[in-house]
């Protein structure tokens, strides 16, 4: 609880023992449904023909770049991101489905502040496969649990497009409080956009990470991977 200074003012509670947490450079993280690879130019076949078809467009809408062209293009894309120095990326590889241990999606950290133990995951595409399926949800788990478990992070946010009602229903279910919306944030591809903004912190990750590892069990899905009890998150 706040309380106050020798001035009569409030301030937050002492943090106790707190030093940097170390930065997050790209481990392998492997779950039941799901492997996150640290990107690597190899992905770049994979990549392109699970995000990059004829029908794939939609995904890349807000997305600040089109589309890569062709292979080329997306070992390109790749080379970029990694020389990127505040940005950390994995390639989304399922264990199962019709294309097991092909990478078939992209997720990142961004924003990543150590000294105050913060991180955005942000960047995530997924081909079409992967949509709705068990591999999704446990990729951000994965990102969380080693953030604050492992690393000891703070905050956990997403961010999105205020009008990617998709990014903000599943940031919704996934357990993140809904911080507000940052008007006129940036200009993408010409247009503006406004952003919203959700986050996790460390005091309620216990109660998600509960609700995850309820969902993500064998016995709550189907041979198919549907579920048999929904996502419900209460923090």
């Amino acid at each position: 609880m706040p309380e106050e200074n020798d001035h009569g003012q409030l301030v937050g509670d002492v943090v106790p023992g707190w030093t940097p947490r170390p930065w997050p450079t790209p481990v392998r993280l492997a779950g039941r449904y799901v492997v996150l690879e640290p990107l690597d130019v190899a992905h770049a076949p994979a990549l392109h023909r699970a995000l990059c078809g004829p029908d794939d467009g939609a995904l890349w809408t807000y997305r600040p770049t089109q589309p890569p062209a062709d292979v080329g293009a997306m070992e390109r894309w790749i080379t970029d991101q990694l020389a990127t120095p505040s940005v950390e990326t994995w390639a989304v590889v399922p264990v199962g489905g019709p294309t097991p241990g092909q990478a078939g999606g992209v997720t990142s950290f961004m924003r990543i502040e150590p000294a105050t133990g913060q991180v955005e995951v942000a960047g995530v595409l997924y081909g079409r496969h992967l949509q709705r399926t068990p591999v999704t949800t446990e990729a951000t788990h994965l990102l969380m649990r080693w953030a604050f478990d492992d690393l000891g992070y703070r905050r956990f946010e997403w961010k999105c497009d205020s009008l990617n009602e998709p990014s903000r229903r599943a940031a919704a279910r996934l357990g993140f409080t809904y911080e507000g919306r940052f008007r006129h944030h940036m200009i993408t591809k010409g247009r503006s956009r406004d952003t919203d903004w959700f986050s996790v912190v460390d005091t309620e990750w216990p109660a998600v990470r509960a609700e995850h590892e309820r969902w993500l069990a064998p016995d709550n899905l189907d041979g198919s991977g549907r579920q048999r009890s929904p996502l419900r998150v209460v923090t």
